[in-house]
């Protein structure tokens, strides 16, 4: 390699030398390409769906039901069909081996089920109490407001105050009347509520 390509090199940040031209440089706005695994992916959403779709089943009468015809229809099976035709004797051997398995399996499902449903109950639980909060605040801050109004209103004149300043001012114009001072229709108060009386 030149000075001149060396120098260039290190100017751009690249490696000097025979490691150069071997290593590339990882993009950073890219992504990575995906590696290979060797054990299967699955989507764990799916899996814990079917799982909540299997433990609802087994936890139904039809299942009951239909898990005893099953083992009725065996057990006749090995007594009374031909001996040729028998494939699990009087022991039962395979059916016990059967339901545990089926035991086996169910029970892992019914626990999966029961924490994705758990997890569900616990976000629900969450929005509930932040909702819970939202209203307290909400609640609390209209009390407040009504309390400021309530504060607010007692210092405003309402129509009954009005009503009793002038039913006062009209006895005492009444009192002048009968002391003996002239009221000049002028100074005498107009009004609905005046003429009312």
């Amino acid at each position: 390699m030149t000075p001149e390509r060396e120098s260039s090199n290190r100017e751009r940040g690249g490696p000097a030398g025979a490691t150069a031209a071997t290593r590339t440089r990882a993009r950073l706005d890219q992504p990575r390409p995906p590696r290979r695994r060797l054990l299967p992916e699955w989507d764990p959403e799916a899996f814990g769906r079917l799982s909540e779709r299997i433990a609802r089943f087994l936890g139904t009468g039809r299942f009951i039901v239909w898990m005893t015809v099953v083992i009725i229809a065996w057990v006749l099976w090995n007594i009374f069909a031909p001996g040729d035709l028998r494939f699990d004797n009087y022991p039962f051997i395979f059916l016990t081996l059967m339901l545990s398995l089926q035991a086996s399996y169910a029970a892992p499902l019914i626990l999966l089920a029961q924490n994705r449903q758990d997890d569900r109950d616990r976000v629900n639980l969450e929005q509930d109490r932040k909702q819970n909060e939202r209203s307290i605040a909400d609640t609390e801050y209209l009390t407040r407001e009504i309390a400021a109004l309530r504060i607010g209103l007692g210092e405003v004149a309402t129509r009954d105050w009005i009503r009793s300043e002038l039913q006062d001012l009209m006895k005492e114009l009444e009192a002048r009347q009968h002391d003996g001072h002239v009221v000049f229709p002028a100074e005498r108060p107009q009004g609905r509520d005046v003429d009312d009386h």
